[in-house]
């Protein structure tokens, strides 16, 4: 039988999804675009993905799903033709400081086993080579690299007594646990300022071995247990690979002497082929370790190193040949975690998958997208399916059908406005369409430089000594390929030389479910002074971190099960519904709304709703400004796109005092029209006086700007210079950069 040749979904409601009937072609590539929250992750993600693990975990047996959470049916009346799903999103690939892009991609593995086999002296088996086994790793450092020390002069303000506060540490503060049971054991003295003690008394204090005492029960305490505190501090952090991010401050984190940061004890790496240890590979960029390999030949080595000289291909292809091996995956940003997790698929023997993207061209210049567009491809010969969230031009007109949602976002989007090719999509009125025409017939105004800002003798990281004018008064597009040096250039020096900047970056917003656009802009705070006010009752009522929290859930929403093999399960809390309130607190009203429905508002009803409160409205305001109209008060900022996380910065930034503005990658995550919008609140921004440097890879900003530096010409060792610097005219005609040639096209 002949499987059908297209994915059916029949009225998916998910989220903002307006009862949507499709047909999905089968063995293409798929792109699904439209406006940022239009409904493309809930159609991709929230259905797709969803029910396709819903259904793989309905296939074991009833004695397994006993043990499993069952998984809520995604809002739609039926799917059809739906394979296994895998999904390569922007998640990180962990926080493990153990796993390296070298066991994420199994690279090491085949390494380990090389040297196992052909190096010189023969020193034993493969985990002999493996930081993570007792056999290969630094007895110093337990195969970490680093020796995690106590910071004294973070721990300890030594011109006050114990008494005072003068230990640091959130454990021993005035009046908690750690301090009675100091005060109770009588082994210290908690009245005299820490820089009179003596050194006896001192490392009693922060030395002492564990010794139990009998306590005078003034706490209620019979016994109670005295360490010193470094004793206890170094005691809580054995056997942890990382340190908390409240806990970091009170440590120092150095490469560990023994092994020089490199895991391996000496054994390991005594080994050599052609003069190189495994750990000098391990830190060698990805494209000198693939010519590296060329040179290591027999028929010992030959079957091991063609397994990894494919699969270093993929990942230099896909842009990141710029990395290393002994690389952490927790320092990966969400692209380059995509990346490595694309490449990696480039080797899986299973046929008919479904493979989901998030977005795969973020972070990549013009010349890595045909890469990409080549990698997805392969991906379809391989006899697999591919749906691809996507907003990149380069990527878009490379697809094999387009789906389109729209016309909106939030509650204006969820329904498809356009299904066919690329053909079909130039010569429809779909806005996709419309923006991929209009980018041929753009016309261009250069603003003039007001004064000059100078970068002199830069050196860290690959930077080559780098010196550079970066005009004020105009918009600055910093570009390159990924790897190249833009954001040590701009996000590590200069910001360092001008800490006045207004700086809209990457980094996450929030980590955490409790975390929602209302708490991050301030909005939260003004809401629940708002409702205390209207209802007579405390501001710390209406919060779901406090005391308004259902005790159930404790104001999440959700019960998580830790699924172990699969990601994990968020199941809706049944005692408060996923509203996160107790139930007294939402009988509390403002104008007929409770707290709870407050924030399910999304941005554009609630300025209808609150016109009359002026502090909310200003910052409501500041988010419609931004494009954000559609999203609600209260949605979890990590269910947010990065593009959405750093409009929301955008928009607690604007109002700022300050002529100095940057901002990396601010097109993440936007279709042409929002980068439209965005556009417009740059010129805004440059016409009244400000700086704005921007880090990009979207030709429309490039081409838009007043000023381009572009670096390079590779990433890694390859880059770190100024390939070409002037308006993006002059930048065009520079044969050796590659944002040069890519620009010609499109001014031309």
């Amino acid at each position: 039988m002949v499987m059908d040749s297209k994915i059916v979904l029949i009225g998916a409601r998910e989220h903002n999804l307006k009862n949507v009937s499709i047909e999905i072609p089968k063995n293409q590539v798929v792109v699904f675009t439209g406006v940022s929250g239009s409904g493309k992750s809930s159609i991709a993600f929230d259905t797709i993905y969803a029910e396709a693990q819903r259904q793989l975990l309905e296939t074991f047996s009833s004695f397994s799903r006993r043990y499993l959470p069952k998984i809520e049916k995604p809002k739609i009346d039926e799917i059809r033709n739906i394979s296994p799903v895998i999904k390569i999103d922007q998640k990180r690939m962990g926080e493990n400081v153990r796993s390296t892009v070298g066991t994420a991609t199994e690279i090491s593995t085949y390494l380990r086993l090389l040297y196992s086999r052909c190096a010189e002296p023969m020193v034993g088996p493969s985990f002999y080579f493996s930081f993570n086994n007792p056999e290969g790793m630094c007895p110093e450092c337990s195969g970490i690299g680093n020796k995690i020390t106590v910071n004294l002069d973070a721990l300890l303000d030594i011109d006050k007594s114990i008494a005072e506060g003068g230990i640091r540490h959130q454990n021993y503060y005035p009046g908690g646990w750690y301090w009675k049971s100091l005060k109770e054991s009588g082994m210290v003295d908690m009245d005299k300022p820490l820089k009179d003690f003596t050194k006896e008394e001192m490392n009693r204090l922060l030395y002492s071995e564990t010794i139990k005492i009998k306590a005078n029960e003034h706490y209620g305490l019979k016994y109670v247990t005295f360490e010193g505190i470094v004793t206890g501090l170094n005691r809580r952090q054995i056997g942890k690979d990382d340190i908390r991010e409240r806990e970091a401050k009170y440590f120092k984190i150095m490469p560990c002497p023994a092994c020089g940061g490199t895991r391996l004890n000496d054994r390991a790496r005594s080994a050599r082929i052609n003069g190189k240890n495994i750990t000098e590979l391990s830190a060698m960029e990805l494209t000198e370790l693939r010519a590296f390999l060329d040179t290591v030949t027999g028929p010992v080595a030959d079957p091991i190193t063609k397994p990894m000289k494919v699969r270093l291909q993929h990942l230099i292809d896909i842009g990141v040949g710029y990395l290393s091996l002994d690389r952490p995956v927790s320092t990966l940003s969400g692209g380059e975690s995509q990346r490595v997790k694309m490449a990696r698929q480039l080797t899986c023997d299973l046929v008919n998958l479904i493979y989901v993207f998030d977005e795969p061209s973020i972070g990549l210049h013009p010349r890595d997208v045909a890469n990409l567009v080549k990698m997805l491809r392969r991906l379809r010969e391989n006899g697999n399916s591919l749906v691809v969230v996507e907003h990149d031009p380069g990527v878009i007109e490379h697809a094999d059908y387009v789906i389109e949602m729209g016309p909106g976002a939030g509650t204006l989007g969820g329904q498809v406005t356009f299904t066919g090719t690329v053909a079909e999509l130039k010569s429809s009125n779909a806005l996709t369409g419309k923006y991929l025409n209009a980018r041929e017939h753009v016309q261009y105004r250069r603003r003039k430089p007001a004064g000059y800002i100078e970068i002199k003798n830069a050196q860290l990281h690959n930077l080559k000594d780098v010196s550079v004018r970066i005009p004020t008064g105009v918009l600055v597009c910093v570009t390159g390929v990924a790897g190249s040096g833009k954001s040590t250039l701009i996000n590590d020096i200069f910001i360092a030389e001008h800490p006045e900047a207004v700086v809209i970056d990457q980094s996450p917003v929030g980590r955490n479910s409790r975390s929602n656009p209302a708490s991050y802009t301030g909005i939260f705070d003004d809401l629940r002074a708002t409702y205390a006010k209207a209802t007579g009752t405390s501001a710390n009522l209406f919060s779901f971190n406090s005391d308004g929290g259902c005790p159930k859930c404790g104001g999440s929403g959700f019960v998580e099960v830790e699924m172990h093999f699969l990601d994990a399960v968020q199941m809706t809390c049944d005692e408060c519904g996923g509203r996160r309130y107790k139930a007294e607190v939402l009988q509390y009203q403002y104008k007929g709304k409770n707290i709870a429905e407050a924030l399910e508002m999304t941005v554009d009803e609630a300025i209808q709703f609150f016109s009359g409160e002026r502090k909310i409205l200003h910052k409501l305001k500041k988010l419609q400004e931004v494009g954000l109209g559609y999203i609600t008060l209260g949605q979890p900022l990590s269910t947010l796109s990065g593009g959405e996380c750093q409009r929301i910065k955008l928009a607690s930034e604007l109002h700022k005092a300050g002529n100095l503005y940057v901002m990396d990658e601010p097109t993440t995550g936007l279709h042409m029209a929002d980068v439209e919008r965005l556009m417009g609140i740059i010129n805004t921004l440059v016409e009244a006086g400000n700086t704005v440097i921007v880090i990009e890879h979207n030709l429309d900003v490039i081409a838009a700007a007043d000023w381009v530096i572009d670096m390079g010409p590779e990433g890694g060792r390859k880059g770190g210079e100024i390939i070409a610097e002037g308006t993006p005219e002059d930048v065009a005609k520079v044969e050796r950069s590659y944002t040069g040639r890519y620009l010609r096209e499109l001014l031309q």
